[in-house]
C-alpha cells in the first residue's frame, strides 16, 4: 500500500515524496508522549501540491497530518498516514505591508524569520512561544499558540486576518469574516444550534487562554462570524493552511525586565493578576527547581518575569520600577540592557526542556502541560494542583504564563509500566475535573491533541462535544485529516512513545552516569523541544546544531538523530539495530561538537551517542580508512617522531600527486591540506633539556605551586610552540611547570610511554582502543594522582575528553574521576593558582571563536576574564569552526565543514582590522582559519607569551 501511494503522489506533485525508512522514523514523534509510524512524508512545493496530496489521500482513505517544526506537545503532529512537511519549501514571507501592519506568510515559515522581516519596520508578530526560533506559523495557527506576550497581544487567533485552506478533499477555501468561503453545511449547522453554542461557551467568556476544542462561538453573529478565528486551534483536523494573512503590532522601542522574587509559585501566582492593570508586556512565572543555582536571580523560591516597554530605555525602566514598587516583593531585579535580558529570558525559554528532569535527575513528561484558569484563580488552583500531585505520589514544577492563568508543568509520570500508565490516566481524569471546577481550559496554549481531547466532555459537556463532531463531519466527513485528535479521539494512554522501547538494558560501553547507565534512558532525553533546529547559533554564543543549520534537514539535527536512535532501539521501522545504515548516515554529519550537551535543554549528548553507535556498527568488521588514518593519529605521529621523518612527511604532503594519493588512501578530503608535523615535539625537547632550563630559570624564584602541563597529541606534535608559550606564561605567573611521568626505552631521547586522552579513538568510535589508551595513561599518571597537582590541558577538545569521556568510559576506575577533577584550562590555572599575577596589557581587539568543546564541557568564564584583564577587547563568536577534529578532514565533509565556518567564524576574521588578534585555542580552529582565510590564529597563551617576551618579562 505505502509503495503504491508513494508512486501515485510522485505523479501528481512537484515536491518531495519520501516513504523510506529514515523519513518515516524521523516523523514518528513530536514533542509529546505519543508516537505513530507514518506511511511516508511529503514536502509540497506550493498550494497546488497540498491540494493534490489531499485529493489523492481522500480518494484512497489515507490519513493526512500537517507538520511544521514538530514541537507540538499533545501529539497532534504525529500520524499513521502521510505527513505533510511544510518547512522545506512553503516557508516564506510572501508580503509585508507596514502601512496596514499585515504580512502574508506560508505555513512552514519559522516565527523568528517573520519577526526579523517585521523588525526594520518597528513591527512584530504578537504571539511568541518559547519555541519561536523553530516553531512555524502554520503550527501556531493549528494550535492557536500564544507565548509570553499574550497579556499584551493575545493569541494567534487574535493575530490572524485571513486564511487560505485546503480541505480534506483538496477543495480550496478562503476564510475571513462572514460566511463566504465556508464549506457547505457549516452555516446551517451553526444557525440550527445557537443556544447550544452560547450556553456551552458562556462559563468560559472571562478566560483569556481558552484553547481547547473548536472555537465555534467565533461563528456567532455577535462575534462577527469570524471563520479565520474559528479555524485557529483546529489542529489540522478540518483542513491544512496554505497561506495566512496575519496582523502585526508595533514593537516597543525599548524594553526592561523586572524579575520579582516570591516565596513559592503559589505566592507568585496570587500576585500575577494584580500586576495586569499596570500594562506589562509579560507576566511569566517560574519556580526555583527550574532555575540554575548561578542564575543571578534575586533570592526567592519562585519568580515573576515582568517585561515593560517604552519609547526610550529610561521610560521602559521607569515602568519596570513601577511594577517593582507595586508588587511589594521580598527582592527584585530590573534589567534594561538587551544582552542581560536575553540571558534571563533564556532561563525561562529553556524551562520546557529543563523541566523534563527532576532535581534528582529522574524523568518528567508532558501530558498536562498547559492547563489554564482565570488569572485571579491561579494561586488557588496551584495549591489544589499540588495537593493532587501529592495524592498520586507525583512531582512536577509549574512555570508559564501566570498573567494569563496558564501553567506549564512536566510531571514524573511512569510511562513505562502498566501500573504507572494507569496512574497517569487516573491523575489526568481527576485533574480535568479540577480544571473545570475552576472555570478553566484543559489546554491553554498547546492544543488538545491526543493528550486531552478524550477529556473534553469534562470541560464542555457531551452536548457541545457532540457539536464539535458534527462540525468535523462538515469539513472532513471521511475523517482523513489528523484522525484521533480533538473529536472521536484516541485514548490518552494509547500510542505512548516508550511502549516500543526495550525493557532490558542495552549493552553499551559508555557509563551514562546521568541516565543510570541505561542507553535507552539517554535516548529518551530528547523530548522534541527542537532547540537544535534553530537557524543561527544565536547571540548567546551557542553551538548546537551546526550541521542542521547548514543542511536544514531534520536528519542532521540533534532531535532527528535521537529519533533515529529511538527507532533503532524500537526495531519496528529501523530493523537492523546497530548495523543500521540509516542511523549511520544521519550521524555521519554530526560534528561531535558536543554543543547539544550544553545547549540542549535536556542535555542530549549526541557526540557520545555517535561514538557508541560507531563502536557497535563497525564491531568485528572493517572501518572507513579515515578511522585508521585520523583515529590512530597519536600512533602515526609517534611513529614519525621515533623515525625522525617529520621533514619527509611534510615534503610528501606538499607534492601534489603523492599528497593526492595519500589523501585518497586515508579517506581525507582532497580539498584539504595535510597539516605540517613539527620537526620536534615539545615533550621531547622538555626531556632533552628544556625542562631543566625552566627549572634553572625559576631556581630561587619562590615557592609557586607546581602544575602538570599535559602534552596532548595536537599540541605536542603539531603546535609545540603553544606548549612552550604556555610554560613561559605559567612560569612568569609564579607557577612551577612539570610534565606527566613518561616511560623511555634505554638511552633513546624519544619518549615512548606517553599520556593520551584517547580523543581520536573516541570520536571515531574505537572505544576498546580508547579505553586501553586511557588505562595506560592512568597508570602513568598515578604519581600525579597521588598528590594534589592540577593538570593544565591546552587543547580544549582534549581537556573535554579528560573531563567527560574518560570517567564515562572507565566508570569503575576511581583514578579516572580523580584525573578528570584535576583538569584545568590554561586560563583556569592562572586564575585559581596565580590569582595575584597581572597579565600584560595588550590593548587590542580580539576576534575568533570559542572552541565548541570549551563551550559545551569546560566553560569559558576564566578565559573571558583573562582576556579582559589583558585588554583583549571584544566577544569571540559562538558556533563551531566546522573542522571539528577529524570531521572536516574526512572525505565528503568538506562543503559542510566550510559552511559551518562561514556562519560566523570566517566573516568575523575577515572583517577584523589589521590590529586585531585572531584567537583560537583549539588546533582544529586554528587550522580551519589558516586553510580557509589565510590567517594565522593563535592560542591565548601564545599572545600573552609574545607580549611578555616583547617586554622582556618572560
Amino acid at each position: 500500500m505505502a509503495d503504491d501511494i508513494g508512486r501515485a503522489l510522485r505523479k501528481v506533485i512537484r515536491g518531495d515524496v519520501d516513504f523510506g525508512v529514515s523519513a518515516r522514523a524521523l516523523h514518528t514523534m513530536d514533542a509529546s508522549n505519543y508516537r505513530r509510524a507514518p506511511l511516508g512524508v511529503v514536502a509540497p512545493k506550493d498550494t497546488d501540491d497540498v491540494r493534490a496530496v489531499l485529493a489523492l489521500c481522500a480518494e484512497r482513505n489515507v490519513p493526512v497530518v500537517g507538520r511544521g517544526g514538530g514541537t507540538s506537545i499533545a501529539g497532534q503532529a504525529t500520524g499513521t498516514g502521510v505527513v505533510v512537511d511544510f518547512t522545506r519549501y512553503m516557508n516564506r514571507v510572501l508580503d509585508l505591508d507596514p502601512a496596514t501592519r499585515t504580512a502574508v506568510v506560508q505555513p512552514g515559515l519559522v516565527l523568528d524569520r517573520l519577526q526579523a522581516a517585521a523588525t526594520p519596520h518597528g513591527l512584530r508578530f504578537g504571539p511568541d512561544p518559547s519555541t519561536h526560533s523553530r516553531c512555524t506559523l502554520g503550527g501556531m495557527i493549528g494550535n492557536n499558540s500564544c507565548g509570553s506576550h499574550s497579556v499584551a497581544w493575545g493569541t494567534t487567533a487574535d493575530s490572524v486576518a485571513a486564511l487560505h485552506v485546503a480541505g480534506a478533499d483538496g477543495a480550496a477555501y478562503r476564510l475571513g469574516q462572514g460566511w463566504d468561503g465556508a464549506p457547505q453545511g457549516l452555516r446551517a449547522l451553526v444557525e440550527r444550534e445557537p443556544a447550544t453554542i452560547r450556553t456551552g461557551f458562556a462559563p468560559l467568556t472571562g478566560l483569556p487562554r481558552r484553547i481547547s476544542g473548536y472555537a465555534v462561538d467565533a461563528l456567532l453573529p455577535e462575534h462577527g462570524t469570524d471563520l479565520a478565528r474559528f479555524f485557529c486551534g483546529t489542529e489540522g483536523t478540518l483542513g491544512l493552511v496554505t497561506e495566512a494573512t496575519v496582523k502585526l503590532v508595533g514593537a516597543p522601542r525599548a524594553t526592561a525586565l523586572a524579575v520579582l522574587a516570591y516565596e513559592d509559585e503559589s505566592a507568585a501566582a496570587d500576585a500575577a493578576a494584580g500586576l495586569l492593570p499596570l500594562g506589562p508586556l509579560t507576566v511569566e512565572g517560574m519556580a526555583a527547581d527550574l532555575v540554575p543555582a548561578d542564575s543571578g536571580l534575586p533570592k526567592g523560591g519562585a519568580w515573576l518575569f515582568v517585561e515593560t516597554g517604552g519609547a526610550t530605555p529610561g521610560e521602559a525602566r521607569a515602568a519596570a520600577e513601577r511594577i517593582v514598587r507595586a508588587a511589594d516583593v521580598r527582592d527584585a531585579l530590573v534589567v534594561d540592557d538587551p544582552a542581560g535580558q536575553r540571558v534571563l529570558w533564556r532561563i525561562r525559554e529553556d524551562a520546557s526542556g529543563t523541566a523534563t528532569r527532576m532535581p534528582d535527575g529522574s524523568e518528567a513528561w508532558p501530558g498536562w502541560e498547559d492547563c489554564a484558569v482565570p488569572p485571579a484563580r491561579l494561586g488557588a488552583y496551584l495549591r489544589e494542583f499540588r495537593g493532587l500531585l501529592r495524592e498520586h505520589g507525583l512531582r512536577g514544577t509549574p512555570y508559564g504564563h501566570f498573567g494569563d492563568g496558564c501553567i506549564h508543568v512536566r510531571i514524573d509520570f511512569d510511562l513505562l509500566t502498566e501500573a504507572g500508565i494507569g496512574r497517569f490516566r487516573r491523575f489526568s481524569e481527576e485533574l480535568a475535573v479540577l480544571v473545570a471546577a475552576h472555570g478553566g481550559s484543559l489546554s491553554g496554549e498547546h492544543g488538545d491533541g491526543q493528550a486531552r481531547a478524550e477529556l473534553l466532555p469534562t470541560m464542555y459537556g457531551e452536548e457541545l462535544v457532540g457539536l464539535f463532531e458534527r462540525v468535523k463531519g462538515v469539513w472532513d466527513p471521511a475523517d482523513v485529516l489528523n484522525p484521533g485528535m480533538l473529536v472521536r479521539p484516541a485514548r490518552l494512554d494509547e500510542n505512548l512513545r516508550f511502549a516500543v522501547l526495550p525493557r532490558e538494558p542495552v549493552d553499551v560501553v559508555f557509563g551514562y552516569p546521568h541516565d543510570g547507565g541505561d542507553f535507552s534512558a539517554a535516548v529518551r532525553r530528547c523530548v522534541g523541544v527542537a532547540k537544535c533546529r534553530t537557524e543561527s547559533a544565536g547571540s548567546g554564543g551557542g553551538v548546537m546544531c551546526p550541521s542542521f543549520r547548514v543542511t536544514g534537514e531534520e536528519a542532521h539535527s540533534t532531535r532527528g538523530r535521537a529519533r533515529l536512535l529511538h527507532e533503532m532501539l524500537a526495531g519496528e521501522i529501523v530493523t537492523d539495530g546497530w548495523r543500521s545504515t540509516e542511523v549511520r548516515d544521519a550521524l555521519d554529519l554530526c560534528l561531535s561538537c558536543k554543543g547539544c550537551r550544553s545547549d540542549c535543554p535536556v542535555g542530549v549528548d549526541m557526540a557520545t551517542y555517535k561514538a557508541e553507535f560507531l563502536h557497535h556498527h563497525y564491531e568485528g568488521r572493517g572501518r572507513p580508512m579515515a578511522h585508521y588514518a585520523m583515529g590512530w593519529l597519536p600512533r602515526w605521529l609517534r611513529l614519525v617522531e621515533r623515525t625522525r621523518t617529520a621533514g619527509i612527511v611534510n615534503y610528501l604532503g606538499r607534492v601534489g600527486v603523492l599528497a593526492a594519493v595519500a589523501k585518497r588512501v586515508g579517506g581525507i578530503a582532497g580539498e584539504r591540506e595535510i597539516p605540517r608535523v613539527a620537526s620536534g615535539t615539545f615533550s621531547g625537547a622538555w626531556h632533552r633539556g628544556l625542562g631543566r632550563r625552566f627549572a634553572a630559570a625559576r631556581a630561587g624564584g619562590g615557592d609557586g605551586r607546581e602544575v602538570v602541563l599535559w602534552p596532548d597529541t595536537f599540541t605536542d606534535h603539531l603546535s609545540p610552540q603553544v606548549a612552550r608559550a604556555a610554560a613561559r606564561v605559567l612560569e612568569a605567573a609564579g607557577l612551577a611547570v612539570a610534565l606527566p611521568p613518561t616511560r623511555t626505552h634505554g638511552r633513546s631521547p624519544v619518549v615512548r610511554g606517553r599520556v593520551c586522552c584517547g580523543l581520536t579513538y573516541v570520536s571515531t568510535g574505537q572505544l576498546d582502543r580508547a579505553r586501553a589508551v586511557q588505562r595506560r595513561t592512568l597508570d602513568l599518571m598515578e604519581p600525579v594522582l597521588a598528590g594534589e597537582r592540577p593538570v593544565v590541558v591546552l587543547e580544549p577538545s582534549c581537556a573535554a575528553a579528560l573531563r567527560s569521556d574518560l570517567p564515562e568510559l572507565l566508570p569503575d576506575d576511581p583514578r579516572a574521576r580523580r584525573l578528570a577533577d584535576r583538569v584545568v584550562t590554561f586560563a583556569e590555572a592562572l586564575e585559581r593558582f596565580a590569582p595575584q599575577w597581572t597579565p600584560p596589557r595588550i590593548d587590542r581587539p580580539a576576534v575568533g571563536q570559542t572552541h565548541c568543546h570549551q563551550h559545551a564541557v569546560l566553560g569559558d568564564a576564566a578565559e573571558r576574564r583573562l582576556r579582559e584583564r589583558a585588554g583583549l577587547a571584544g566577544e569571540l563568536s559562538g558556533g563551531c569552526c566546522g573542522l571539528a577534529g577529524n570531521f572536516g578532514f574526512e572525505k565528503g565533509h568538506y562543503e559542510v565543514s566550510v559552511a559551518c565556518a562561514e556562519e560566523s567564524l570566517l566573516p568575523g576574521v575577515r572583517a577584523a582590522g589589521d590590529d586585531a588578534v585572531v584567537l583560537a585555542d583549539g588546533f582544529s580552529c586554528r587550522t580551519q582559519v589558516e586553510q580557509l582565510a589565510g590567517v594565522r590564529a593563535r592560542h591565548l597563551a601564545e599572545v600573552l607569551a609574545d607580549e611578555l617576551g616583547r617586554r622582556g618579562l618572560g
